[in-house]
């Protein structure tokens, strides 16, 4: 049976975006720019989301989380991504790791793990991409072998957000290679770091602050009761249905990126003057202006619209798809704008833009690739749409 997230009451969502809006303001805008530059992890920032519950945002209140909507799950990350996108990851790669247990796997495992994801007492994230499988997930050579009563792993993975400051992740593993086809063999186990996998962070253009890194497995051994749903063969059926809720959160990051990318640009061309007159009152910056306001809307209808198939318990490969792909190529579009318009400022690392720009592409890589995207909405137009 589909667990999908009440709809939030509209009182209760203007409360937490408020409360939201007010943490982002005095606990992360003043020290986003300086943590950023020094690619430090931001721990005090990512306690006080725990203390605020929002490792918990769409684990349901049964299990200790706020059992928020899609829809207002995609706002919070829009206002985070607004301020600091890294930040965003931290909760979002978190919660598409929580969905997969609270979704497939046993009442106990549920009650193992869930009330401590949703306070942050464990802290994590998906392990499937690795260094010859990405968009490819069938792929994957990372190895579960039963060994009495526990896996035991061997393998590597890459780009696993919360690799290295997280505490548990589930791992996308093969536990019968030879199985046709492929994805008939695979897996997703619970692994804690107590295990003893060995991860270590990797250095990026943009996305800096949150630690993103490699994972290597060697003789890892967990219990056979961190199966999540208790049977071999269904690892790859589960970790997509996560990343729906995944392409909602990278879309809403878009949708943030690309509006704050407005924000600054609007403000910058009101106080810029060339040629004795605000840049503002050129038709040139206009056009630009107007453009990037209508990919912004545009963006978060498209987000909303695919969060709330999602929260109605429909198959929502096609919306979010949709969503992800124009939000994050909005992000791209309003980051170079952006740049444009300020000029060399935009180019400077004094201002915020260049961050973004940095920022960017990653939202078009993540999650699948904005040609997979393409390729998924093709597909489920098709199917939608038979002669």
């Amino acid at each position: 049976m589909d667990q999908r997230r009440n709809i939030t009451s509209e009182e209760d969502e203007a409360l937490i975006l408020d409360s939201v809006r007010e943490f982002l303001k005095r606990d992360v805008a003043p020290f986003a720019h300086d943590l950023e530059a020094r690619d430090e992890y931001p721990q005090e920032i990512a306690d006080k989301m725990a203390e605020l519950g929002l490792f918990g945002t769409t684990i349901s209140s049964e299990y200790g989380g706020l059992g928020l909507s899609s829809v207002t799950f995609a706002k919070i990350m829009e206002e985070i991504s607004s301020v600091w996108m890294s930040v965003g990851g931290i909760i979002g790669a978190h919660l598409v790791m929580a969905r997969a247990v609270e979704h497939f796997g046993s009442e106990d495992m549920k009650q193992e793990y869930l009330p401590k994801f949703a306070t942050g007492e464990l802290r994590g994230g998906i392990g499937l991409t690795e260094p010859d499988a990405g968009t490819d997930l069938q792929g994957i050579r990372t190895r579960a072998d039963k060994d009495g009563d526990d896996y035991v792993i061997n393998g590597s993975k890459m780009w696993i957000t919360n690799s290295v400051k997280g505490n548990i992740l589930a791992v996308l593993v093969k536990t019968d290679p030879k199985a046709e086809p492929a994805y008939r063999g695979m897996s997703l186990l619970m692994v804690p770091r107590e295990a003893g996998y060995v991860p270590s962070k990797l250095e990026k253009l943009g996305y800096r602050g949150v630690d993103t890194g490699g994972i290597e497995f060697s003789d890892v051994r967990v219990p056979q009761k961190n199966l999540i749903g208790g049977e071999e063969g269904k690892g790859l059926q589960q970790i997509l249905n996560g990343l729906e809720q995944g392409r909602i959160n990278v879309a809403a990051r878009g949708v943030g990126l690309s509006r704050v990318c407005l924000e600054e640009s609007i403000a910058y061309s009101q106080t810029r003057k060339t040629f004795g007159k605000p840049i503002c009152e050129h038709q040139s910056i206009q056009i630009k202006l107007a453009d990037m306001a209508t990919r912004v809307e545009a963006a978060r209808l498209l987000t909303e619209r695919a969060a709330l198939a999602y929260d109605e318990g429909h198959r929502a490969d096609l919306e979010a798809g949709m969503a992800k792909l124009f939000a994050t190529e909005a992000a791209m579009e309003n980051a170079a704008e952006a740049m444009r318009l300020h000029g060399a400022y935009g180019y400077s690392k004094e201002f915020n833009i260049e961050r973004y720009y940095r920022d960017a592409p990653l939202l078009a890589i993540g999650e699948g690739t904005n040609e997979l995207q393409r390729i998924v909405i093709a597909r489920q137009l098709i199917k939608k749409f038979p002669v």
